[in-house]
Protein backbone atom coordinates (compact mmCIF):
# COMPACT_ATOMS: atom_id res chain seq x y z
CA UNK A 1 0.00 0.00 0.00
CA UNK A 2 3.13 2.31 0.42
CA UNK A 3 4.79 3.45 -2.99
CA UNK A 4 7.74 5.18 -2.98
CA UNK A 5 6.67 6.07 -6.79
CA UNK A 6 3.74 8.11 -5.69
CA UNK A 7 3.62 11.95 -5.38
CA UNK A 8 3.20 11.80 -1.24
CA UNK A 9 5.79 11.35 0.81
CA UNK A 10 6.60 8.01 2.61
CA UNK A 11 5.70 9.87 5.55
CA UNK A 12 2.34 10.98 4.76
CA UNK A 13 1.37 7.70 3.15
CA UNK A 14 2.43 5.42 6.23
CA UNK A 15 0.23 8.19 8.55
CA UNK A 16 -2.87 7.35 5.91
CA UNK A 17 -2.75 3.70 6.65
CA UNK A 18 -1.60 3.55 10.07
CA UNK A 19 1.77 1.84 9.59
CA UNK A 20 5.47 2.89 11.55
CA UNK A 21 7.63 4.51 8.70
CA UNK A 22 10.41 1.77 11.13
CA UNK A 23 8.34 -1.07 9.48
CA UNK A 24 8.39 0.49 5.71
CA UNK A 25 12.02 0.78 6.14
CA UNK A 26 12.78 -2.61 7.80
CA UNK A 27 14.85 -5.14 6.07
CA UNK A 28 15.36 -8.63 7.64
CA UNK A 29 18.30 -9.73 8.48
CA UNK A 30 19.18 -13.41 6.93
CA UNK A 31 20.77 -16.46 8.61
CA UNK A 32 24.13 -16.04 10.21
CA UNK A 33 26.96 -17.83 8.40
CA UNK A 34 27.76 -19.74 11.67
CA UNK A 35 24.32 -20.56 11.51
CA UNK A 36 23.61 -21.62 7.42
CA UNK A 37 27.07 -23.63 8.27
CA UNK A 38 25.17 -25.79 10.67
CA UNK A 39 22.05 -26.17 8.42
CA UNK A 40 24.62 -27.55 5.62
CA UNK A 41 25.56 -29.83 8.66
CA UNK A 42 22.08 -31.11 9.81
CA UNK A 43 20.65 -31.53 6.05
CA UNK A 44 23.74 -33.97 4.96
CA UNK A 45 22.97 -35.74 8.58
CA UNK A 46 19.78 -35.65 8.06
CA UNK A 47 20.01 -37.97 4.81
CA UNK A 48 21.77 -40.32 6.23
CA UNK A 49 19.74 -40.54 9.70
CA UNK A 50 16.23 -39.57 9.66
CA UNK A 51 15.20 -40.78 12.71
CA UNK A 52 17.22 -38.03 14.90
CA UNK A 53 15.05 -35.18 16.26
CA UNK A 54 16.45 -31.85 17.92
CA UNK A 55 18.51 -33.71 20.87
CA UNK A 56 20.47 -35.89 18.79
CA UNK A 57 21.27 -32.97 15.71
CA UNK A 58 22.31 -31.07 18.78
CA UNK A 59 24.86 -33.74 19.92
CA UNK A 60 25.79 -34.10 16.81
CA UNK A 61 26.60 -30.59 16.20
CA UNK A 62 28.42 -30.37 19.43
CA UNK A 63 30.58 -34.02 18.25
CA UNK A 64 31.87 -31.62 16.07
CA UNK A 65 32.11 -28.83 18.25
CA UNK A 66 29.64 -26.69 17.36
CA UNK A 67 27.66 -25.43 21.03
CA UNK A 68 23.73 -24.92 19.90
CA UNK A 69 21.02 -25.26 22.58
CA UNK A 70 17.80 -27.16 21.53
CA UNK A 71 15.85 -24.29 20.77
CA UNK A 72 18.57 -22.72 18.21
CA UNK A 73 18.42 -26.43 16.93
CA UNK A 74 14.69 -26.68 16.70
CA UNK A 75 14.31 -23.04 15.44
CA UNK A 76 16.75 -24.50 11.87
CA UNK A 77 15.22 -27.61 11.44
CA UNK A 78 11.87 -25.97 11.25
CA UNK A 79 13.04 -23.35 9.10
CA UNK A 80 14.59 -25.93 6.79
CA UNK A 81 11.15 -27.72 6.44
CA UNK A 82 13.14 -31.00 8.60
CA UNK A 83 10.98 -33.42 10.95
CA UNK A 84 12.34 -36.53 12.02
CA UNK A 85 10.45 -40.05 11.37
CA UNK A 86 8.91 -41.53 14.36
CA UNK A 87 5.60 -42.46 15.75
CA UNK A 88 3.61 -40.07 16.92
CA UNK A 89 0.15 -39.24 17.87
CA UNK A 90 -2.28 -37.63 15.92
CA UNK A 91 -1.60 -34.13 16.41
CA UNK A 92 -2.85 -32.47 13.39
CA UNK A 93 -4.14 -28.55 14.20
CA UNK A 94 -7.44 -27.57 13.59
CA UNK A 95 -8.15 -25.76 10.44
CA UNK A 96 -5.98 -28.36 8.64
CA UNK A 97 -6.99 -31.66 9.32
CA UNK A 98 -9.94 -31.03 6.87
CA UNK A 99 -7.46 -30.94 3.88
CA UNK A 100 -5.68 -34.55 4.80
CA UNK A 101 -6.20 -37.33 2.49
CA UNK A 102 -5.80 -40.91 3.11
CA UNK A 103 -3.13 -42.71 1.35
CA UNK A 104 -3.55 -44.28 -2.04
CA UNK A 105 -0.59 -45.96 -2.96
CA UNK A 106 -0.88 -49.05 -0.09
CA UNK A 107 -1.00 -52.73 -2.58
CA UNK A 108 -1.65 -50.70 -5.80
CA UNK A 109 0.47 -52.11 -8.41
CA UNK A 110 1.94 -49.13 -10.54
CA UNK A 111 1.91 -50.56 -14.02
CA UNK A 112 2.12 -46.87 -16.14
CA UNK A 113 3.17 -43.76 -16.82
CA UNK A 114 1.02 -41.28 -15.62
CA UNK A 115 -0.90 -43.34 -13.24
CA UNK A 116 1.39 -41.91 -9.82
CA UNK A 117 3.04 -38.99 -9.50
CA UNK A 118 5.10 -38.21 -6.22
CA UNK A 119 5.63 -34.57 -5.48
CA UNK A 120 7.80 -32.97 -2.50
CA UNK A 121 10.04 -30.09 -1.17
CA UNK A 122 13.71 -30.50 -0.25
CA UNK A 123 16.10 -27.46 1.48
CA UNK A 124 18.93 -26.45 -0.82
CA UNK A 125 22.12 -25.11 1.32
CA UNK A 126 23.45 -22.32 -0.50
CA UNK A 127 26.58 -20.44 0.35
CA UNK A 128 24.98 -16.83 1.29
CA UNK A 129 21.35 -18.23 2.31
CA UNK A 130 18.97 -21.42 1.09
CA UNK A 131 16.22 -22.27 -1.25
CA UNK A 132 14.15 -24.74 -1.68
CA UNK A 133 13.63 -27.25 -4.53
CA UNK A 134 9.96 -29.15 -5.36
CA UNK A 135 10.05 -31.74 -7.76
CA UNK A 136 7.70 -34.26 -9.48
CA UNK A 137 8.59 -37.82 -10.31
CA UNK A 138 6.39 -40.20 -12.08
CA UNK A 139 6.79 -43.18 -9.87
CA UNK A 140 6.62 -45.89 -12.79
CA UNK A 141 9.38 -44.65 -14.29
CA UNK A 142 11.42 -42.45 -12.12
CA UNK A 143 10.99 -40.15 -14.29
CA UNK A 144 10.84 -36.25 -13.23
CA UNK A 145 7.96 -34.49 -14.90
CA UNK A 146 8.60 -30.93 -13.48
CA UNK A 147 10.74 -28.96 -10.96
CA UNK A 148 11.28 -25.67 -9.15
CA UNK A 149 13.02 -23.63 -7.27
CA UNK A 150 11.61 -21.18 -4.54
CA UNK A 151 12.50 -18.80 -1.25
CA UNK A 152 9.38 -20.01 0.36
CA UNK A 153 7.51 -23.33 1.24
CA UNK A 154 4.51 -21.55 0.72
CA UNK A 155 1.95 -22.99 -1.58
CA UNK A 156 1.94 -21.32 -4.90
CA UNK A 157 5.68 -22.76 -5.97
CA UNK A 158 4.13 -26.31 -5.40
CA UNK A 159 1.23 -25.64 -7.62
CA UNK A 160 3.12 -23.70 -10.38
CA UNK A 161 5.37 -26.73 -10.95
CA UNK A 162 2.37 -29.47 -11.10
CA UNK A 163 0.29 -27.09 -13.50
CA UNK A 164 3.70 -26.77 -15.48
CA UNK A 165 3.94 -30.32 -15.57
CA UNK A 166 0.37 -31.23 -16.46
CA UNK A 167 0.93 -29.00 -19.18
CA UNK A 168 3.64 -30.96 -20.31
CA UNK A 169 2.65 -33.98 -19.75
CA UNK A 170 -1.22 -34.37 -19.38
CA UNK A 171 -2.65 -35.06 -16.24
CA UNK A 172 -2.06 -38.31 -13.54
CA UNK A 173 -3.79 -40.25 -12.13
CA UNK A 174 -3.08 -39.88 -8.16
CA UNK A 175 -0.83 -37.82 -6.97
CA UNK A 176 0.88 -38.28 -3.45
CA UNK A 177 2.27 -35.66 -1.35
CA UNK A 178 3.57 -35.15 2.20
CA UNK A 179 1.05 -33.70 4.80
CA UNK A 180 3.00 -30.31 4.84
CA UNK A 181 1.23 -27.08 4.86
CA UNK A 182 1.67 -26.49 1.09
CA UNK A 183 -0.57 -29.75 0.13
CA UNK A 184 -2.66 -29.30 3.49
CA UNK A 185 -4.48 -26.23 2.10
CA UNK A 186 -7.48 -24.98 0.21
CA UNK A 187 -5.45 -24.27 -2.99
CA UNK A 188 -3.74 -27.48 -3.48
CA UNK A 189 -6.67 -29.44 -2.50
CA UNK A 190 -9.47 -27.28 -4.84
CA UNK A 191 -7.29 -27.62 -8.04
CA UNK A 192 -6.76 -31.06 -8.24
CA UNK A 193 -9.96 -31.65 -7.07
CA UNK A 194 -10.97 -29.24 -10.00
CA UNK A 195 -8.92 -31.26 -12.33
CA UNK A 196 -10.69 -34.29 -11.27
CA UNK A 197 -6.88 -35.87 -9.71
CA UNK A 198 -6.91 -37.99 -6.98
CA UNK A 199 -5.07 -36.95 -3.70
CA UNK A 200 -3.01 -39.23 -1.76
CA UNK A 201 -1.03 -38.53 1.32
CA UNK A 202 1.57 -40.33 3.49
CA UNK A 203 0.80 -41.45 6.92
CA UNK A 204 2.35 -39.28 9.36
CA UNK A 205 6.26 -40.33 10.20
CA UNK A 206 6.20 -42.85 7.70
CA UNK A 207 9.74 -42.65 5.74
CA UNK A 208 8.16 -45.55 2.96
CA UNK A 209 5.46 -43.69 1.72
CA UNK A 210 7.18 -41.60 -0.40
CA UNK A 211 10.38 -43.45 -0.60
CA UNK A 212 10.87 -42.96 -4.50
CA UNK A 213 11.67 -39.04 -4.23
CA UNK A 214 13.52 -39.14 -0.93
CA UNK A 215 16.03 -40.69 -3.16
CA UNK A 216 15.67 -38.65 -5.47
CA UNK A 217 16.52 -36.01 -3.60
CA UNK A 218 19.88 -38.08 -2.05
CA UNK A 219 21.03 -38.17 -5.81
CA UNK A 220 20.39 -34.64 -6.30
CA UNK A 221 22.27 -33.47 -3.51
CA UNK A 222 25.34 -36.01 -3.38
CA UNK A 223 25.68 -35.76 -7.13
CA UNK A 224 25.37 -32.37 -7.92
CA UNK A 225 24.67 -29.49 -4.58
CA UNK A 226 27.22 -30.98 -2.31
CA UNK A 227 29.68 -31.38 -5.04
CA UNK A 228 29.01 -28.44 -7.21
CA UNK A 229 28.13 -25.58 -3.98
CA UNK A 230 25.79 -23.21 -6.80
CA UNK A 231 27.37 -19.78 -5.94
CA UNK A 232 23.57 -18.21 -6.12
CA UNK A 233 20.24 -19.15 -7.42
CA UNK A 234 20.79 -18.75 -11.12
CA UNK A 235 23.80 -20.77 -11.07
CA UNK A 236 21.56 -23.23 -9.08
CA UNK A 237 18.86 -23.18 -11.60
CA UNK A 238 21.19 -23.77 -14.53
CA UNK A 239 22.92 -26.70 -12.57
CA UNK A 240 19.89 -28.81 -11.59
CA UNK A 241 18.16 -27.97 -15.13
CA UNK A 242 21.33 -29.70 -16.41
CA UNK A 243 21.36 -32.32 -13.85
CA UNK A 244 17.68 -33.36 -14.33
CA UNK A 245 18.52 -33.65 -17.90
CA UNK A 246 21.31 -36.21 -17.10
CA UNK A 247 19.16 -38.17 -14.67
CA UNK A 248 15.69 -37.86 -17.07
CA UNK A 249 18.34 -39.03 -20.13
CA UNK A 250 20.72 -40.63 -19.60
CA UNK A 251 21.58 -42.40 -16.08
CA UNK A 252 20.10 -45.97 -15.68
CA UNK A 253 18.11 -46.38 -12.15
CA UNK A 254 18.21 -49.85 -10.44
CA UNK A 255 15.20 -49.39 -9.12
CA UNK A 256 13.64 -50.02 -12.82
CA UNK A 257 16.24 -52.67 -14.08
CA UNK A 258 18.95 -50.32 -15.00
CA UNK A 259 16.90 -49.08 -17.60
CA UNK A 260 16.80 -45.02 -18.54
CA UNK A 261 13.67 -42.81 -16.90
CA UNK A 262 12.92 -40.97 -20.19
CA UNK A 263 13.10 -44.69 -21.84
CA UNK A 264 10.63 -46.45 -19.97
CA UNK A 265 8.38 -43.24 -19.76
CA UNK A 266 7.97 -42.84 -23.49
CA UNK A 267 8.17 -46.12 -24.32
CA UNK A 268 5.27 -47.38 -22.10
CA UNK A 269 3.38 -44.02 -22.84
Amino acid sequence: MVNRKETLSIRCQCKLVSVNRGIFYYKPLGETEENLRIMRLMDEHYLKHPTEGVIRMRDFLLALGIVANHKRVRRLLRLMGLMAIYPKKNLSRLGQAKYIRPYLLKDIEIVRPNQVWAIDITYIPMPKGFLYLTAILDVYSRYVVGWGISNTLDAACSLSVTKEAIKMYGKPEIINSDQGSQFTCNEWIEYLEKEEIKISMDGKGRAIDNIFIERLWRSVKYDYVYIKVPADGLELYHGLKEYFDYYNNQLCHQGIDHQIPANKYYQAA
